[in-house]
């Protein structure tokens, strides 16, 4: 079994320019669907996964409904899930998080790049407490984004500022900070929260993989890949070249999404 936990795809009738626009913006990256759901689908039967949950960003405060009615169409519950998200500094995202909720969607995605806020932003904190209170899981991008330049607003140190402000599960994707091996490890290892694996094949070495692993435990990794921008197969390369045994890569590629979606 396979458990996809970060995925991307679009409406039908936007995925082709979206696609076009992010991969000219990430310079040139090489999509392996072509960002629709059903392109999704294709790349999952090929790769042997069982279930992906797709994460959607609201970009603007005008998106936020169209992108969470977007999730819930997606899901069918058997083979796809999917998170919403809000725009943080929009005066409706406290009502569209009851909204989320109701879906009965189980979590969030938010991007700091994409949606422009640093995460450890103290007027956050409102936003934060009321995922908490729901109940919501929440993946953050993190780290290093190809399409923007400095400074990011998702650092390991805000995440390590930030985290308190939770209750539910945190998710930082990217192995906790694409691009800051070394501050993912002094900072974030070891603490309260999830990692994924997404992005990690090409641009992780084995060696800071196995450290980060070693120190913030098995327990809190998650797979996942970032379709379309990479795929399921080759994320699986990386984690097999580690020589971690089944027994640890059972618990990446399925058994702790299992227990946090609690499916």
């Amino acid at each position: 079994m396979l458990i996809d936990f970060h995925t991307h795809c679009f409406p039908e009738k936007i995925a082709a320019r979206a696609i076009l626009k992010l991969s000219h913006n990430s310079g040139g990256l090489m999509p392996q669907t072509d960002g629709t759901l059903a392109g999704l689908k294709r790349l999952m039967k090929e790769d042997d996964v069982s279930l992906s949950v797709i994460m959607s960003i609201a970009t603007n405060e005008r998106q936020m409904r169209a992108v969470n009615d977007f999730a819930k169409e997606a899901e069918d519950k058997k083979h796809i899930l999917a998170f919403g998200s809000v725009y943080p500094y929009s005066e409706q995202a406290l009502d569209e998080l009851d909204r989320i909720k109701d879906m009965g969607l189980k979590g969030i995605k938010l991007h700091p790049d994409y949606q422009n806020f640093f995460v450890d932003d103290v007027r956050l904190k409102p936003l934060y407490r009321k995922i908490s209170r729901l109940g919501l899981i929440t993946l953050f991008h993190a780290g290093v984004d190809f399409g923007y330049a400095p400074p990011y607003h998702g650092t390991p140190e805000r995440f390590a500022k930030m985290l308190s402000w939770f209750d539910s599960p945190v998710i930082l994707a990217h192995w906790g900070g694409n691009g800051y091996t070394q501050q993912v490890l002094d900072l974030l290892c070891g603490l309260p929260v999830y990692f994924d694996t997404s992005f990690g094949y090409a641009a992780m070495p084995r060696s800071a993989a196995l450290r980060i692993l070693n120190k913030h435990g098995i327990d809190k990794m998650l797979f996942g890949s970032d379709t379309p921008w990479h795929r399921p197969a080759w994320e699986k390369k990386l984690l097999e070249s580690l020589d971690i045994g089944d027994s640890a890569l059972e618990k990446i590629y399925y058994k702790n999404a299992k227990t946090l979606l609690e499916l």
